[in-house]
Formats: structure tokens, sequence, C-alpha cells
């Protein structure tokens, strides 16, 4: 080894550490790994077989996240990486950071750090204590009412009517959330939505879907809670935020432009620094004592253009990597956490529109509307460029292949919101 590889390795070993943590197949777990390892962080990651994290130039070591035992694989990978910072990319990895928060004293510093103040976990975790929460600090919120029994869905279809939302715990990218049109449909969504997953469906997510936290849910046996709200016609629009110890670092606000159906996530954004947005950030980072990256959801109504809160997602979401002219959220948290100056993009993006790839191509978003946006696509990472334009890897198993010639895969259109409100 010549020299200028120790110094490389050197340099590497003393680079601040962190440990990325992805269970499904976004995107955005790869294009945070880049950021962080564009500013000089040591990054190592735990995920299953095939993930894209797996073709990230640069990542220093890859843990298997093993779906017979995902926590153990988590705590493994936690003692052997040793590292300053965990960033977890799903909701159920922060929930087994709260697990493991309660039974590995020896992890507990690390999770504080990565995630903040554990007082706040039990609200970060469930939706409804956490709406309690933004109404009482005077955050606007749908009429949101838990839901506890079929008998009380329909009730409060009645008071909440006529299309209102019902979502429930530990659900994630639009999944676990249902509209409804009736009582019959409230008081059915009520019995299919608070149902524990049962074994088959089980296997079937751990082996077809190579979903390594299947059967970690299946085993928590967790009985979910319920919250229906008004639903608010209106434009969905985020903001991510990284931040420090209750302190908010930075931010990037956005509106949705393209969605991946009513309730799924954005293909196409426009950037918007909307006041409301920012004071509910800050508001909650505070209160909340949080640590790291997350971010919230709202809907700008469409008459009067008010933020409603929708929910918090108490993980990095898609906004963290974007060189804006003043950095991006990566570099913000990098910068605080070991004294370094927060960084300027070099080649920042220019347009108020921004496209995610792939989203943008695989969800057919069009074609002018793409070549208007800022197109996100890590060009620096052909490996990864390569492996995002194709169905995710567990799709592309024979198995998966098998399954689905006999039960077709739900298939979702993406919806464009035209006139969007101004900031």
């Amino acid at each position: 080894m010549n020299a200028i590889d120790l110094d490389h390795q050197a340099s590497r070993e003393s680079a601040p550490r962190v440990l990325i943590v992805a269970g499904n197949w976004w995107p955005l777990s790869a294009r945070m790994a880049i950021a962080l390892i564009k500013h000089g962080c040591n990054v190592a990651a735990l995920c299953p077989p095939g993930h894209p994290l797996r073709y990230v130039n640069g990542i220093s070591h890859i843990y298997d996240y093993k779906s017979l035992s995902s926590e153990q694989a988590l705590a493994d990978a936690v003692g052997d990486a040793q590292p300053q910072l965990i960033v977890p990319c799903e909701d159920r990895v922060v929930l087994q950071l709260h697990e493991l928060h309660r039974n590995r004293p020896d992890l507990r510093s690390v999770i504080e750090r990565s995630l903040g103040d554990p007082r706040s976990f039990e609200v970060v975790a469930g939706r409804a204590d956490l709406l309690w929460l933004a109404r009482d600090l005077g955050i606007r919120i749908p009429d949101s009412e838990r839901i506890e029994s079929a008998a009380q869905a329909a009730d409060c279809f009645v008071r909440l009517g006529p299309a209102p939302v019902m979502k429930v715990d530990g659900s994630y990218g639009g999944e676990g959330v249902r509209i409804v049109r009736s009582t019959g449909e409230a008081r059915e969504a009520f019995k299919s939505m608070t149902t524990l997953v049962s074994l088959g469906t089980t296997v079937k997510r751990s082996i077809v879907n190579s979903d390594p936290l299947a059967v970690w849910r299946w085993r928590r046996r967790h009985q979910p809670e319920l919250v229906m709200q008004r639903f608010v016609v209106g434009i969905p629009a985020n903001i991510m935020v990284a931040c420090w110890q209750g302190e908010m670092l930075g931010h990037v606000a956005v509106q949705a432009v393209s969605c991946q159906g009513i309730t799924g996530a954005a293909n196409v954004v426009r950037l918007n620094a909307n006041r409301e947005l920012v004071r509910a950030a800050e508001l909650l980072t505070a209160r909340l004592g949080l640590s790291g990256f997350f971010g919230l959801d709202f809907v700008l109504e469409e008459r009067t253009g008010d933020a409603y809160l929708i929910e918090l997602n108490p993980r990095c979401t898609q906004l963290g990597h974007l060189p804006l002219a003043q950095g991006d959220l990566a570099g913000a948290l990098c910068a605080r956490l070991w004294g370094r100056r927060a960084e300027s993009s070099a080649a920042p993006v220019v347009s108020d529109l921004v496209a995610f790839f792939p989203q943008a191509i695989q969800w057919g978003v069009r074609e002018e509307l793409i070549k208007s946006s800022y197109h996100d696509v890590p060009w620096e990472q052909q490996s990864l460029v390569a492996q995002l334009l194709q169905v995710p890897w567990p799709e592309r198993r024979f198995i998966s292949r098998i399954y689905h010639a006999f039960r077709k895969p739900r298939v979702l259109e993406a919806i464009e919101f035209r006139d969007a409100i101004a900031s």
C-alpha cells in the first residue's frame, strides 16, 4: 500500500461515522448516503439484499438486514459500526430503535444522539398524540378523532364526512390510509385496519417482497391505533428538517405537483417557502427535543392556502440531499454535529420545480414537466442509476414473478396538481 492509499485510509477511518438503515426500496436512502459521503462522512449501511444502497460508491461497509432477526441485526450493526449518528430511512426502523433504547442500555447514547429526547418517542410513534400536541401548540390540523371501535368509526363518519380519511399507526408511504365514503365503509375499514397481520401475510412479505421487517412486525403483535380526519381539499405539501437537540438547523419545504396516487409520495415538487410549514416545524422540533431528520406532511387548503398538518414522519424523507443554494440538509446536520462550517452547494438547484429520479419516469410524469424541472439524477453514480431504472430487486426475483403472475399487483396512477397555490 503506497503513501497516498495510507493517507486516504487514515482520513476515512478518522471521518465521522454514520450508519444508514433502510428496510424498503425507496431511493431516498441511497441519495442520503451519497450526500453524507460528499460531506466527508464514513458511511455504513444496514439493508436487505439487492437494495439500492448496495450500489452506492463510497459506502464503507454493508450489513445484512436479516428478516428472521432484524432487531438483532440492527443492534449488531450499531455495535460493530460504532456510529456517531444513525439515520433511519423508514418509520419501522425508528420503532426498532425505540425498542432497542428500552432494551439495550449500551445503545441508548447513540440512539438519543440520533433521534433526540427519548421522552418524545411515544408521541413521535403515534398519529393521534402528535396531532393533539400540534393543536395545543397552535398548529392547524384537520378535525380529527381517535377511533376505538367500528361503531365509533361510523359515528365519526357522520361528523367528519362526506369523505374522511382513516389512518393507522405504524404505516408509511401512503399505506395504512383509507378514504371512506359511508358509515358501512367506515365500519369495514376499522375492522380491516385493526386486524393483526397474519402469519401467512408475514411469510409472503418476507419471502416474496424481501421485507426484512415483516417478521419483526408480526412478532410485536401490536394493536394499532386509528385516527379519522376530515378530508381537506387542497394540495399536499411537506417540509423536511435537519435538527439537533430541539434546534432546527435547516429545512426544505415543497408542495406537490405530481404524486403517486392520492395518498402517495411526490414525484415532482415545487419549492415553497411557506411560513406556516416552517413555524410548525420549529415548534415541534423544540417541544419534542428532536435530533437528526424528520418530515411533516400538510395539505394546503385550496380556497385559502391555509396549511393543515396531517402527520409527522420521524425519519429522513426524499428532500434531504437536494443541493439548494444554502446547501443541503445532510450538510447542515454534519456541520453542527462535527463543528464544521456549513457549505453552500457548488451546483445548486436553479429551478423551483424538482422531478425525483426514478419516480418521475416510473410513474409516467409528463415529459414536458420533467424537462422544465431540475431532474434529480445522480449521474456520478452510474451503477445506482442503472439499478434505479429497473423494477425493485424483489420484483425481479423468480418467486415474485410467479406470485404476481397469479395475483396482479395493484396499479396506481400518478395525480398531477395543476393549480399550484402561491407561497
